[in-house]
């Protein structure tokens, strides 16, 4: 290739690199290099088309070899430069400062631009490496370059503050050269520059660098003078002079001019925190402690990263005695001089001075936490410093740890190394001291202040040992006094010893007011003291000045944080309790508890203080805490016990009194609560006329009240107690009153004497004259007057002396008289007067009427004195007065009728009404008797009152009599028996023989009810059976005792002197009863149509007429019954059983449906009535199953209108529940177990529950195999069997209905010990009840059942002979649907499918006869699912296919089946398993709702199986989160294999 050849190859490369054609440069330059190798531009056109394609490593060759042929050439190295820089690695970095260093020799000469980029491009490289000496060098040059070219000072300006910032970044890792170059760079931009803004800034940067460097103190003195001169307003530059003055002085004052630097500053910043620190460290150099912690504090506010501030502020902490605050500002030291990597020896110092005043402190604070801590920080100082006086602290560190023994080692060496120490006798005497050696530890204090004699801990440890030294040190207490004389002055701040002066004044010398100045020093000094605090308020408060004790406890408690100052938040409460202000009082006492919750006295003061302001409650609370952190405290629990008496808590109060007496069986307040409480207990009881319950509470109130006053009789109360107590039995019955008192008490020596009611008043009113004699009071003289009224009352009653009860009226008016003269103002009093004064023996009216007119105007609502005023007048026959004074009465409190009536012979009126309103059965649908007598409860309220009436009056008759009427109507059968005998008793001798004759009957009927029928029919003989009801009565005894006879002539009397119509209807359909219990049954119809002839036919006739046409299949006659029933009955008479008889007839005739409606028509009519809804929910299992889920819904409102009556309607409830197929899988909370058991709970004598119960189980265990879980209701089959018999021989039920029961419960039980597999046990109970019911073909199937298991579960071929035995024993049961339905099933386990659809047919035939519709929709569906299970089985026949389509198809005609539609989605699943239909069907099942989860896993399952055929990942993940959600582990089991077989 020729030279013009080679020239043409670099100009085509040229231009293919122009192009950014670079491989085709590529190929021209390797052309070139073949014929020139050392061609300089071919290697440079190499070097650029390999760096564009990316080619770094052959770039680089290339540049490299361009370079050594021609190094002074500009475009290999330029060409170098650009790859390294493109290529950005750190590697590349050395190589690339190379290039740079020889561009610049380059460009020196020619291009000073270019040179300048370069140089600056290398300075980064050199600040990248952090090498900032060659940044400096390198950037000098640059400076010189462009000084040499006439740079303005700006641009210089710049390119010296742009060095100052490079160089300053890396202040802490440069030589001593680089430092000065970083300052001179800094002087010279400061230099170079006018004053201004950004100026400014830039000093501020001079002159913090510079205070980097503590050998440029000079520089950094001039430069802040120098700024100071140009910025006389900023402070800046004095705040760094004075941190260095502060840094310099090792907290040790302040040079003059560094206080001069401080007040300068302060001058211009008053709050400036270098300052305020410089000056705090110059007032704590002469020891003015508060001045110093005032700067020092605030000072450190502003500059908290001051460590210096920080150690002085805790030397000044230490000084005055505030340890705490004193560790926290040391530990800030140490937290700062931490951070600090490279720490000087000046920081070094400064933290072992800090660690040195941080261990002082901690080991003035007690706890073993402190000690060791303090420990620690000395062992830090001692790495470096083996002070013995440092070694003394961390022996006084060990002893407070309790570490006596390492102190006592430690201050032996101390003592051979250091004997003229101080510190080492200190520390001697300090463990002498702890360990109660106080002649050894007087000796050695003594010669620590021998050694050192100005230090206030010697002193004040030596007066320590002489306080507590022995008994005449103790009672002396001079040298004591001396030596805390001298701590106290040497130590202005040491509280303690002030505090022992305060003691010594105020317990020895007894200067109360030199003991409150000490005290109020040693609080002044430690606001912390609590004791001294504490002292201070308490001698305030005893010296009068309640005003500075309040200010000192408002203080403290403003400022304490929570859980603190316990002394000051509990002397607060107890002052504002003193002063009645209870809130404020709760709320300290509760501060205080949050600082010690395990003060009882303080729990105590806060149960008061809770009780102060009526918190009971609360108060309750805290003394029972009180008592449970001091379970000795008498005090606690006898509050406790007084609360719970207030409460009305009496057994509560009695069990706390009884633990009082336990510890302290004399202590009297526990006495007499007990007392109190049951008195108080026997007035309940005699309230709600518990008289024998109220003898025994009085009895006990005498016991205690008698052993209270015997003890201490001397208090008038307790006399007043006992009063009370044998008053309060004056309205018992004198034959009930036989109480035992203490002998004492009736001047007896007998321990107890038995009293009746006359003594026992009498010695009331001995007991309160008692009281008046130790102390006058008018409720004393009030309850004794009265006293005497009652026994006045018991002596009228008993028919006694009449001048004893005159003379007991006149003592009863002496009393009440003086009574009202000691308090006029009393209402009580004068009603009491005026109610005495109305008596017969006294008959004062005037007395009486002004005795209720004082009253009234003593107090204006005052209903009882109108009502007795009212009462007056109406005795006097001033009628117009009495009306209205009984109208005021009235209007004050309406509700106040029953106690102005009474409870004696109002009772008995408002009974005799409600009774006579009973009678009147014409007012039944009235408002006035749904109202009066049903809405308020009338009967048991009368039945209640008259109870509580002939409890103490037993004499009447006539209120016996009512009694048993109100309890015969409230089916109170042997309570009414009683009452009427003892009403018969009564009148047994009277004269009035028509009363005596009532009464007999009364009580004849009611024995008739009670059945016993032969006291009845003696009861009705004593009468004179003259009259109607005397003769019916008989007769009905008769009918039940089955004296047919006897009955039927009575009947036929009783019908010769009826005089109503409806009488005699009443009595011919009786005779017809009669006459079917005969079997006379023509004879019976005969009568009921005579009965139905009469002018006013009787409805229970045409009821019973309608029954026996039922009765005997004769729907003609019961229908015909059922009209003429109609036409008498209005729309809303005997709804019940109108709706049952009409039901009944339906049924007769075979209409299943129309029964369902009708009852459902009535309730529509009659939505209240809770018998129709239970009916319905009996009828609709038994007659429409298809609509069992509206039975169980007429079940549950059944039960919910009428919980008694209703709860029957749980049975049916259940019932409909099994038949709809719900069960526990499906509602936990609401399922025909759960109600069934909620049946048997409340009817556990029902046979038909436990019926019931045994066919929920069955489900419930069979719904378990379903879920493949284990059932949990197993082995009780034969339990409730058992159950069922012995309720049914208990039970009076007639013998078929027991023998069906017993039966069915019989099958029901075999068939679940079958399916459970247990067939041995099955077979047996089979031949059990073979024996019992040998007639019962249904066993006898049952039997082969249990046989026949075993053979189809071994999947063995059965003989032909045996298959014949088992078609017998279906075909001996004609009428049993699930006979064929087995029988086919074991047809299909052998093959025999035309035979199994055959039986299946015939089920269906014979279920279809029945109206079986459960047996229907069985039979097609278990006919659908044989011919299913072919159809899977890929059996070509079109005849099995289309059985499946017409056996659904039927089945759905029925009602909806969800298991028909998975059937039908299943054979489409098995005809075209990809096919869309098939999807659409099976996702009905599985996403609609309506379809049980058993039904709806199984459609899963074949869906997934379709879902994964056609390969439908995001329907396979909608599927699999539905079976997760529902917990289908079946369907998730199978996903799971299905994904591994697809991977």
């Amino acid at each position: 290739m020729s030279n013009k050849e080679v020239k043409a190859a670099l100009k085509s490369a040229r231009d293919a690199i122009r192009n950014k054609e670079y491989k085709e440069a590529l190929k021209h330059c390797k052309a070139v290099l073949k014929q020139e190798k050392n061609n300089y531009n071919a290697w440079v056109f190499i070097g650029l088309a390999a760096a564009e394609l990316e080619q770094p490593d052959q770039a680089k060759g290339a540049y490299k070899k361009a370079a050594e042929l021609e190094p002074g050439q500009l475009l290999a190295w330029q060409g170098l430069a650009n790859l390294y820089e493109k290529l950005n690695h750190a590697n590349a970095r050395e190589d690339l400062i190379n290039v740079y260093q020889k561009l610049l020799e380059l460009y020196e000469s020619s291009e000073k631009q270019k040179w300048c980029e370069i140089c600056r491009k290398l300075v980064e490289l050199y600040r990248q490496e952090k090498n900032y000496l060659q940044v400096a060098r390198t950037w000098h040059k640059l400076i010189k370059i462009r000084q040499e070219e006439g740079a303005d000072n700006v641009e210089l300006h710049q390119l010296w503050k742009r060095l100052a910032q490079l160089l300053e970044e890396g202040d802490h890792l440069q030589d001593n050269e680089t430092q000065q170059l970083l300052i001179n760079a800094f002087e010279e931009a400061v230099n170079s520059s006018d004053p201004s803004e950004d100026h400014q800034k830039l000093y501020k940067e001079f002159i913090q660098c510079l205070s980097k460097f503590p050998h440029e103190l000079f520089r950094l003195k001039k430069a802040c003078e120098d700024m100071m001169v140009l910025y006389p307003g900023t402070s800046y530059p004095l705040e760094v002079l004075c941190l260095q003055f502060i840094q310099t002085s090792n907290l040790g004052g302040l040079t003059e001019e560094g206080l001069n630097c401080c007040l300068k500053l302060l001058e211009i910043d008053s709050r400036n925190g270098p300052a305020l620190i410089g000056l705090g460290i110059q007032s704590l150099q002469d020891k003015k402690y508060d001045e110093a912690e005032k700067n020092l504090s605030e000072g450190m506010q502003q500059n908290c990263q001051c460590p210096e501030g920080w150690c002085s502020l805790g030397k000044v902490q230490l000084e005055m005695h505030k340890y705490k605050e004193a560790v926290h500002s040391c530990k800030q030291a140490l937290k700062i001089l931490e951070q600090l990597k490279e720490p000087s020896s000046r920081q070094q110092q400064l933290k072992n001075l800090a660690h040195h005043f941080k261990a002082m402190a901690l080991i003035s604070i007690p706890g073993v936490d402190s000690a060791e801590e303090a420990i620690q920080s000395i062992n830090q100082i001692l790495a470096g410093d083996n002070d013995p006086r440092l070694i003394a602290l961390k022996g006084k560190a060990y002893l407070n740890k309790g570490l006596t023994e390492d102190a006592l080692k430690m201050s032996q060496e101390l003592k051979l190394a250091h004997p003229d120490l101080a510190e080492t006798h200190y520390l001697e005497g300090l463990i002498h001291y702890k360990q109660k050696n106080y002649l050894q530890a007087e000796k050695s204090f003594q010669k620590a202040i021998e050694k050192e004699g100005e230090i206030a801990d010697f002193h004040f440890h030596l007066a320590l040992t002489y306080w507590f030294m022995n008994e005449q040190t103790r009672k002396d207490k001079s040298k004591a006094v001396t030596q805390f004389l001298k701590a106290a002055k040497l130590d202005n701040y040491l509280g303690s010893a002030f505090r022992y002066l305060g003691q010594y004044y105020r317990d020895i010398a007894g200067d109360k007011n030199r003991a409150l100045g000490c005290f109020k020093k040693a609080f002044e000094k430690d606001k912390t003291d609590g004791e001294a605090g504490a002292a201070v308020v308490d001698l305030s408060t005893e010296l009068g000045d309640l005003q500075t004790a309040l200010a000192i406890l408002t203080d403290v408690t403003g400022r304490a944080s929570a859980g603190r100052a316990k002394w000051a938040w509990l002397r607060r409460g107890l002052y504002y309790l003193r002063a009645g202000q209870h809130s404020q009082a709760v709320a300290d006492l509760q501060a205080a508890l949050r600082a010690d919750p395990k003060d009882s006295n303080c729990w105590e003061s806060l149960g008061e203080a809770y009780l102060s302001r009526g918190g009971y409650t609360t108060a309750l609370k805290s003394f029972r805490k009180a008592r449970e952190l001091n379970p000795k405290s008498i005090y606690s629990i006898y509050k406790a016990a007084a609360i719970e008496q207030i409460l009305g808590n009496y057994k509560d109060a009695i069990a706390e009194y009884q633990h009082i007496l336990k510890t302290s069986k004399d202590y009297v307040p526990a006495l007499k609560g007990l007392g109190e409480c049951y008195l108080m207990m026997a007035k309940i009881a005699l309230a709600d006329y518990l008289d024998g319950k109220a003898l025994d509470y009085i009895e006990q109130s005498l016991d205690f009240l008698a052993r209270a006053a015997k003890h201490r009789p001397e208090i008038s109360c307790l006399w007043k107690l006992l009063g009370d107590a044998c008053s309060s039995a004056s309205i018992i019955s004198p034959s009930k009153v036989n109480v035992k008192v203490l002998g004492f008490l009736v001047g007896q020596n007998a321990d107890k004497c038995v009293l009746q009611k006359s003594d026992l008043l009498c010695l009331g009113g001995r007991c309160y004259g008692r009281g008046l004699k130790l102390m006058s009071s008018p409720n004393l003289w009030c309850d004794l007057g009265i006293n005497y009224y009652h026994q006045a009352q018991h002596f009228s009653a008993t028919n006694s002396n009449k001048n004893e009860i005159n003379e007991l009226l006149e003592k009863s008016m002496q009393c009440l008289k003086k009574a009202v003269r000691l308090d006029s103002k009393n209402h009580l009093y004068w009603n009491a007067l005026g109610v005495v004064a109305c008596n017969k023996g006294v008959g004062n009216h005037a007395l009486a009427q002004h005795a209720f007119i004082k009253s009234i105007q003593a107090e204006q609502v005052n209903v009882v004195a109108w009502t007795n005023l009212g009462v007056l007048y109406l005795t006097t026959g001033h009628i117009e007065q009495a009306h209205e004074a009984f109208k005021v009465a009235q209007s004050l409190e309406p509700s106040h009728l029953a106690c102005w009536i009474g409870q004696t012979e109002g009772a008995k009126g408002y009974a005799h009404w409600v009774c006579t309103t009973l009678q009147d059965k014409t007012n039944r649908n009235t408002e006035l008797y749904r109202y009066n007598i049903l809405q308020m409860n009338a009967i048991p309220a009368a039945q209640v009152a008259l109870t509580k009436y002939t409890e103490r009056i037993q004499n009447d008759a006539c209120a016996f009599t009512m009694l048993g009427y109100l309890n015969e109507y409230l089916q109170l059968k042997k309570q009414a028996v009683d009452a009427y005998q003892r009403a018969v008793l009564l009148l047994k001798n009277s004269e009035d023989k028509e009363k005596c004759n009532i009464a007999m009957r009364n009580y004849g009927r009611s024995l008739c009810a009670m059945g016993h029928d032969d006291d009845a029919i003696q009861a009705y003989l004593l009468t004179l059976l003259s009259e109607f009801d005397d003769i019916i009565g008989i007769a009905q005894a008769y009918f039940k005792k089955g004296h047919f006879q006897e009955s039927q002539k009575a009947y036929e009397k009783a019908l010769s002197i009826a005089e109503y119509e409806q009488d005699k209807a009443n009595i011919l359909t009786a005779l017809a009863i009669i006459e079917y219990k005969r079997n006379q049954v023509d004879a019976a119809r005969t009568l009921l149509f005579k009965c139905s002839m009469l002018q006013e036919p009787n409805m229970e006739s045409l009821q019973a007429l309608c029954t026996l046409g039922l009765i005997k299949q004769d729907a003609t006659l019961a229908t015909a019954a059922l009209k003429e029933l109609f036409k008498h009955l209005h729309k809303k008479d005997h709804v019940y059983e109108r709706c049952l008889l009409t039901s009944a007839v339906y049924t007769l005739q075979g209409r299943n449906l129309a029964v369902q409606r009708q009852v459902s028509k009535d309730i529509h009519s009659n939505p209240d009535n809770p018998a129709l809804w239970s009916l319905l929910s009996r009828l609709v299992p038994r007659y429409t199953p298809q609509k069992a889920k509206g039975g169980a819904v007429a079940g549950t409102v059944a039960h919910i209108l009428d919980l008694n009556s209703g709860k029957k309607a749980l049975l049916n409830t259940a019932v409909n529940q099994l038949a709809l197929g719900c069960h526990g899988a499906e509602n936990e909370k609401n399922n025909a177990l759960k109600n069934i058991q909620k049946a048997v709970h409340l009817y556990p004598d029902d046979p038909a529950a436990w019926a019931v119960l045994l066919a929920a189980c069955h489900a419930e265990n069979t719904v378990a195999c379903l879920h493949n879980t284990h059932p949990k209701r197993t082995s009780l089959e034969k339990m409730i069997v058992a159950a069922i018999s012995a309720k049914t021989k208990e039970k009076d039920l007639p013998a078929s209905h027991t023998r069906v029961l017993e039966e069915w419960s019989i099958f029901q039980a075999i068939t679940g010990l079958n399916e459970a597999g247990r067939t041995s046990e099955a077979e047996a109970l089979c031949t059990k009840g073979l024996k019992s019911f040998p007639e019962q073909p249904t066993l006898y199937l049952l039997l082969r059942q249990v046989q026949c298991k075993p053979l189809l579960l071994s999947h063995k071929e059965l003989p032909d002979a045996i298959l014949e035995e088992l078609q017998k024993a279906v075909i001996s049961n004609p009428t049993s649907v699930t006979a064929w339905h087995w029988l086919a099933q074991v047809y299909q386990s052998q093959g025999m499918m035309v035979a199994a659809e055959m039986c299946y047919r015939k089920s269906l035939q014979l279920a279809s006869q029945q109206g079986n519709w459960n047996g229907k929709l069985s039979s097609l569906l278990r006919l659908a699912k044989l011919a299913l299970e072919i159809c899977m089985a890929k059996i070509s026949d079109e005849h099995w296919p289309s059985l499946v389509q017409e056996a659904t198809a039927e089945a759905l005609k029925l009602s909806f089946c969800p298991l028909g539609v998975l059937l039908q989605a299943l054979l489409q699943y098995s005809r075209k398993m990809g096919s869309r239909e098939t999807r659409r069907m099976l996702e009905r099942v599985v996403y609609q709702p309506g379809y049980p989860e058993t039904i709806v896993s199984v459609a899963r399952w074949y869906l997934l199986r379709h879902l994964y055929a056609k390969d439908d990942y995001e329907l396979i993940d909608v599927l699999v989160e539905n079976a997760q959600a529902n917990g289908d582990i079946r369907a998730l089991e199978l996903n799971r294999k299905l994904t591994a077989a697809a991977s």
